[in-house]
Formats: structure tokens, C-alpha cells, sequence
């Protein structure tokens, strides 16, 4: 049985890198399958090989799926100096 989907809220507060499994989740795909694809080379994003795991940038995901993380107003980003 694969758990249900990420909705767009919890798609938004992943961190930077994720398991493949999260990603499969996120996509609707099965755990199965979503290694059987990263091996294959064909799973829909870019996955990382590190040692015996795989990884996949959020980045990557969040563009496949479609959801764009909201960029802070220019007043609110640290650093920023009024002159």
C-alpha cells in the first residue's frame, strides 16, 4: 500500500536533500518501483548516489511537481541595509 501523496504544505517544508522513498511519496509512486527507477536511471528527477543511499535535491522535486517556495519580500531578507 503506498501512503498517500505530500500535499503542497508539506512539500514546502522538506528540507534541502530527501530520501528517495519521500520522493516516490511526493510523486504517488510506490518504494518498489521508485528504486527500480532510480537504478534504471529513469526516475523523473535527478537522484544522487551517496554510498548506498539515494538522494534527490527538493529543488528538483518542488520543479517537477510544479510548487514554487515563495522568495521573501527584499525588506525581509537578511543582510539588507536601508542607505
Amino acid at each position: 500500500m503506498i501512503a498517500s501523496t505530500l500535499n503542497r504544505d508539506e512539500l514546502l517544508q522538506l528540507p534541502a536533500m530527501i530520501d528517495l522513498a519521500t520522493a516516490a511519496r511526493a510523486l504517488g509512486v510506490g518504494r518498489t518501483k521508485a528504486y527500480d527507477l532510480a537504478k534504471s536511471g529513469d526516475f523523473p528527477c535527478p537522484v544522487l548516489r551517496i554510498g548506498s543511499s539515494y538522494r534527490v535535491r527538493t529543488a528538483d522535486l518542488l520543479k517537477l511537481v510544479g510548487v514554487e517556495r515563495q522568495q521573501p519580500d527584499r525588506e525581509d531578507r537578511p543582510g539588507r541595509t536601508d542607505t
